[in-house]
C-alpha cells in the first residue's frame, strides 16, 4: 500500500511512456487516453487519504498548480479488486457468458444456409455474406471510435477508457438486441444482411471489453482461472453454435437460428444492465473527484484525465492511426496478426468444411453434422484447464528474471501448441471420404481446438509485452500483460485493434471461398492446403523467440527494457 505522496510533472511531451506500475497490468491503465507522463500510480495505488499531491505547471498561466489526484483509500470497498470472491466470480461468469453467446451468434446460422437460399432465391455465395458481414462488422467496432468505416478496430476499446464500460456494454448489445429482431422477421436478403452487420459492430463491443473487465477485477496472480473461463467462450461458442443450430433447424427452420440469439442476447442484457457494476478504476476515481470537489467546493481534486489537455482530436488520432502504424511497421505486430487471421479464417472455414464433409459427403442431416463439432468443443474445454499451469510456469520465470522477463518468454506456449493446429487439419482432411467411419474428420477437431486458445493467448501476450503502451481489450488466458501486450505494452490496445481488424476481414472472406476450393481441390487436398499454411506458420513463433529481442531494439514503437533503464540513469 501507498501513502500520499508528491509528483512534479513539468514536460509533457516525453516520447517513452512509463513502465507498468508494480503490481499493475496494461489491461488496467487508460495508456492511450492519457500523456505518457500521467502518474498512473493513482490507478494502481490504495492511500491512507486517498490522494496524491502532483505539481502541473498550466498551459495558460505558466505558473506550476497543486492538485490532488483521487484516489482509493486502503481496502476501498469501491475498489473492483477489494470486492468479495463470490461477487467478482459472478461478474466473471457474466461477462463470459456474454463473449459465449456474441461466439454463439456468429456461428449458428450456419446450420442452415438452404432453406435460406430457397426462400430469398439467392446463391450460397450470397446467402454466406450473413457470416461475412457480421464478422466485418467485428472488426468495424472493435477499431472505430466514432466513424464506423469497414477500416479499423478501434471503436468501443476506446470509448470504455473515456466513459467506462458498463454504459458501452449496455448501449452495445441493446443496440444488438433490437437488430436481431429484424434479421429473424426479414422478407429480402438486403435487411438481413444490413442487420448482420450492425449486430457484428454491435456485438464486438463485449469482445473488445471482457479481457479489461476481469484485469480491473482481479488482481495478478489471482486471474489465472478466470482468464483461462474466459478466453475459452469466444471459442466454445462458435463449437457449439452449429450443433445447437443443426437441430433447431431441423425442427423449427432457420428464422429460429435468430430467435434463439435474440432469446440468449436478451437475457445477457438484462444480466449486464440490472446487475454488472461499472468495473473501471479511471472511470470510478473520476466520479468521485467530480463528487469531491462539490462536497469541499475545492476544485484541486482531479484525476490525470482533468490535467490532460490535450484536444479530443489528437487522442482520436491516436485512437485510429496507431493500429495500422504498428500492423505495416512492425514486422512483430504484421506477422503475429497474419498468423492469428490465418486461424481465424480456419476457424470459419470449418463451419462451411464440415457441411460439405458431412451433409454432402456422408449424407447427414443439418442436426446430425453439427454433433461433430463436439470434439472441437472438448478440445477448447481441454486446453483451458492448462491455463493455471502456463501462468504458474510464467511466474516463475517472472521470479527467474527479477520480475522482468523477457517478451519472448510469452511465446513458450505459441512453439509448443502450434503443431496440434496443422496435425489436426491434417487428420481431418485424410478421414474425410464418404467411405470412411465419421469419428475420423470428427476427432481432427480436438487438437485444433486445443491448440486455438494457447496460440490466441501466447500472441496476444506477446504483442501486449513487446509494446509496453497497454492493453485494452480481451485475450490473455492466463496474465492478460499479453506477448502483444508485453511487446507492446503501452501500445497493446493499438496492437491488439490491428490483429482484430486483419484477423476479421480474413475470416469474413475465407468463408465466401471455401465451398469453390473444396470443389475444384477435393475434400482431403482443400483442407491439406489449409494444413500446410498452419504447418509454415509454426516458423513464425520460434523466429520471434529467437530474434525478438533483435527486432523490438530497432522498433519505434516496441518495449525494451534496456532502453528503459537506459533513460533512467
Amino acid at each position: 500500500m501507498a501513502n500520499s505522496s508528491r509528483s512534479t510533472s513539468l514536460d509533457l511531451d516525453h516520447r517513452h511512456a512509463p513502465p507498468v506500475p508494480a503490481g499493475a497490468e496494461a489491461t488496467d491503465l487508460p495508456y492511450r487516453e492519457l500523456q505518457e507522463t500521467a502518474n498512473f500510480e493513482e490507478y494502481t495505488a490504495e492511500t491512507t487519504n486517498g490522494q496524491i499531491l502532483k505539481s502541473v505547471k498550466s498551459n495558460v498561466t505558466g505558473k506550476i498548480e497543486d492538485y490532488k489526484l483521487v484516489t482509493f483509500t486502503v481496502g476501498d470497498p469501491e475498489n473492483p479488486k477489494n470486492w468479495s470472491k463470490a461477487y467478482k466470480w459472478y461478474c466473471t461468469m457474466v461477462v463470459a457468458l456474454t463473449c459465449f453467446v456474441v461466439a454463439f451468434c456468429s456461428s449458428v446460422i450456419t446450420a442452415d444456409f438452404k432453406d435460406l437460399m430457397e426462400e430469398f432465391h439467392v446463391s450460397q455465395e450470397v446467402a454466406l455474406l450473413t457470416i461475412t458481414v457480421f464478422v466485418i462488422g467485428f472488426g468495424v467496432g472493435k477499431n472505430v471510435l466514432i466513424d464506423v468505416e469497414p477500416l479499423g478496430p478501434m471503436a468501443f476499446s476506446p470509448a470504455s477508457e473515456l466513459v467506462g464500460r458498463k454504459p458501452v456494454y449496455v448501449s452495445t448489445v441493446f443496440l444488438a438486441v433490437v437488430f436481431i429482431i429484424p434479421c429473424a422477421v426479414s422478407k429480402n436478403i438486403g435487411t438481413l444482411l444490413v442487420c448482420r452487420l450492425i449486430d457484428g459492430i454491435a456485438f464486438s463491443a463485449p469482445m473488445t471489453l471482457v479481457g479489461g473487465t476481469l484485469a480491473d477485477l482481479w488482481r495478478t496472480e489471482e486471474r489465472g482461472v478466470p482468464m483461462a473461463a474466459f478466453s475459452a467462450a469466444p471459442f466454445i461458442g462458435p463449437a457449439i453454435g452449429p450443433l445447437v443450430g443443426g437441430f433447431l433447424s431441423d425442427a423449427a427452420g432457420w428464422r429460429w437460428l435468430y430467435w434463439i440469439q435474440l432469446i440468449l442476447a436478451g437475457v445477457v442484457f438484462l444480466l449486464i444492465t440490472f446487475t454488472l457494476p461499472e468495473t473501471y478504476t479511471p472511470t470510478i476515481l473520476a466520479k468521485r473527484a467530480k463528487k469531491l470537489q462539490r462536497e469541499k467546493n475545492d476544485t484541486s481534486y482531479v484525476t490525470e484525465a482533468d490535467l490532460d489537455s490535450r484536444p479530443m482530436g489528437e487522442k482520436l488520432r491516436i485512437f485510429m492511426i496507431r493500429p495500422f502504424q504498428l500492423l505495416f511497421l512492425e514486422p512483430i505486430v504484421f506477422f503475429l496478426s497474419l498468423y492469428m487471421a490465418m486461424l481465424y479464417g480456419l476457424l470459419y472455414m470449418f463451419f462451411v468444411a464440415y457441411p460439405i464433409v458431412y451433409e454432402e459427403g456422408k449424407g447427414y442431416s443439418a442436426s446430425t453434422t453439427g454433433l461433430m463439432f463436439i470434439p472441437l468443443a472438448i478440445g477448447v474445454v481441454s486446453s483451458s484447464f492448462f491455463a493455471p499451469l502456463i501462468n504458474k510456469h510464467y511466474l516463475t520465470l517472472v521470479t527467474k528474471h527479477n520480475g522482468k522477463p523477457p517478451a519472448e518468454t510469452r511465446l513458450i506456449p505459441m512453439m509448443l501448441s502450434c503443431w496440434f493446429i496443422p496435425i489436426g487439419i491434417f487428420i481431418f482432411a485424410w478421414t474425410s471420404y464418404p467411405h470412411l467411419h465419421w469419428i475420423g474428420p470428427a476427432i481432427g477437431g480436438f487438437p485444433v481446438g486445443f491448440g486455438f486458445i494457447f496460440l490466441y493467448n501466447s500472441c496476444n501476450n506477446y504483442l501486449g509485452t513487446s509494446l509496453c503502451y497497454g492493453m485494452n481489450g480481451m485475450n490473455a488466458i492466463a496474465n492478460p500483460t499479453p506477448e502483444l501486450v508485453d511487446t507492446y505494452q503501452h501500445q497493446a490496445a493499438s496492437a491488439l485493434a490491428a490483429k482484430t481488424f486483419l484477423r476479421s476481414i480474413w475470416g469474413a472472406c475465407c468463408v465466401l471461398f471455401t465451398t469453390q476450393m473444396y470443389e475444384r481441390l477435393g475434400d482431403q487436398w482443400a483442407s491439406s492446403l489449409i494444413a500446410f499454411l498452419a504447418l509454415a506458420c509454426c516458423a513464425i513463433p520460434f523466429v520471434f523467440y529467437y530474434k525478438g529481442d533483435s527486432i523490438r531494439r530497432h522498433s519505434k514503437y516496441a518495449y525494451v527494457e534496456d532502453e528503459e533503464n537506459s533513460e533512467k540513469k
